[in-house]
C-alpha cells in the first residue's frame, strides 16, 4: 500500500491561488514573515491571525506543510487498519481545515465534516475554501475553544483529527482535553504536532493518558510499553512536500520543496496486530549494507543488514523513515 501524496489537492491549491489573486505579493511576504516570527515566539494562533491577510498568508505558506504531515499520518492509520472507513470526521483546532482535506483524501467516502476552532477568521476562510474547492462532504463549523468543556448531544465521531493544536495549550490542560477528545472518538483519534523534543514529550503524556483510558496505540508505537528512547532523544518523522508557485512567492523561497518535521500519535478503539517495529530515523545506506534505527517491541535497537545477505537486504533496502517492519529483522 502506497502512502498518499503530500501535495495539496489541486482544487484546494486553485482555490487558495484564486483568493491570493490581486493581493500585493510584498504585503503577503511581510505577513508570512511576521507569522513565522509570532509562531517561533510561541504566540497562540488566536493572537497570530489578526485579519484576512494573515489567514491568506498562512494558507499559502503553512497549510501545505500542515496538510502534508497530517495526510502522511492518516496514511499510516490506513496502512495499519485498511478496513477502517470513517464517515464522520471531527477536525479539532481545525485552522483552515488541513486535517479535513487530508481525511477526505485518504477516505473519499467521508460524508460529514465538523470543524472546531476559536478563530472566526480561520473558520470563515476554511468553509469558503471548502465550498470553492468542491468538498463533497457536508460541512459544519463551530466557533469554540476546544480546551473548554463542550456541550453534549453529538454522537461520537468515527475519526477525530487534532493537527498542530495541542502544542498551543498549557501542560496542565492536557489531561482534561485528552479525556474530552477520547470521549468524542468512536473509532480513531489522530494527533499531529511539531517534530520537536518538547512536543514529543507532551505526546508521551497524552499517550500514557490514552492507554489509561483503554485506547489501543496504533501508530507510530508498535507496543503499549513506556517509550524506550533515551531521555535526550525524541520520536519524530519528516515529509517532503512540493512548493507550488504561490507558496514560493509568498514565502520568498526558491527551493521547489520543503521538509516538514512532525510527531504524531494514532489511538483507536479497535485492536489488531501491530507491526514488529517502526523505522524511527532515516536509514543509513553504505557500500556494506543498511543500518536501521528501530522502535521494536518494548525496546529501541539498531539493526544492520549486510548487502551480502541478499534475500534480507532486498526486503529492507526500500524501507524509509517511518515505515513499519512486520517481522524481526533477523526473520525478514
Amino acid at each position: 500500500m502506497s502512502l498518499p501524496s503530500p501535495e495539496l489537492p489541486a482544487p484546494l491549491s486553485a482555490a487558495i491561488e484564486a483568493r491570493l489573486e490581486g493581493r500585493a505579493q510584498g504585503m503577503l511576504r511581510d505577513r508570512a514573515r511576521q507569522l513565522s516570527e509570532r509562531y517561533r515566539s510561541r504566540r497562540p494562533t488566536i493572537e497570530t491571525i489578526r485579519d484576512e491577510a494573515d489567514a491568506l498568508a498562512y494558507a499559502a505558506t503553512r497549510m501545505p506543510a500542515t496538510y502534508a504531515a497530517i495526510v502522511r499520518t492518516l496514511g499510516r492509520l490506513d496502512e495499519e487498519r485498511p478496513e477502517f472507513a470513517p464517515k464522520r470526521v471531527l477536525d479539532v483546532g481545525c485552522g483552515l481545515g488541513a486535517g479535513s482535506y487530508a481525511a477526505a483524501t485518504v477516505w473519499p467516502s467521508i460524508a460529514e465534516i465538523a470543524l472546531i476552532d476559536r478563530s472566526a477568521l480561520f473558520l470563515n476562510l476554511a468553509t469558503g475554501l471548502m465550498q470553492e474547492s468542491g468538498v463533497a462532504a457536508a460541512v459544519e463549523a463551530s466557533l469554540a475553544d476546544f480546551t473548554k468543556p463542550q456541550a453534549g448531544g453529538d454522537a461520537p465521531f468515527d475519526l477525530v483529527v487534532v493537527g498542530y493544536a495541542l502544542t498551543e495549550i498549557a501542560d496542565s490542560d492536557l489531561p482534561a482535553v485528552v479525556d474530552q477528545l477520547w470521549s468524542r472518538t468512536s473509532g480513531a483519534l489522530v494527533i499531529v504536532e511539531p517534530g520537536t523534543p518538547r512536543d514529543h514529550a507532551r505526546l508521551m503524556i497524552v499517550r500514557s493518558r490514552l492507554i489509561a483510558l483503554g485506547a489501543n496505540i496504533l501508530a507510530p508505537c508498535p507496543h503499549l510499553a513506556p517509550c524506550p528512547l533515551p531521555a535526550n532523544d525524541w520520536c519524530h518523522f519528516s515529509v517532503r512536500l512540493p512548493r507550488r508557485r504561490a507558496h514560493k512567492l509568498v514565502k520568498g523561497a526558491d527551493a521547489p520543496f520543503e521538509d516538514e518535521k512532525f510527531a504524531y500519535l494514532v489511538a483507536g478503539r479497535f485492536g489488531g496486530t501491530p507491526p514488529w517495529a517502526r523505522v524511527i530515523a532515516p536509514p543509513r545506506v553504505s557500500k556494506a549494507g543498511i543500518s536501521l534505527r528501530l522502535c521494536a517491541d518494548k525496546a529501541f535497537e539498531e539493526t544492520f543488514i549486510p548487502k551480502r545477505d541478499k534475500a534480507r537486504y532486498e526486503k529492507v533496502r526500500k524501507k524509509d523513515w517511518g515505515d513499519p517492519l512486520r517481522a524481526p529483522a533477523e526473520e525478514i
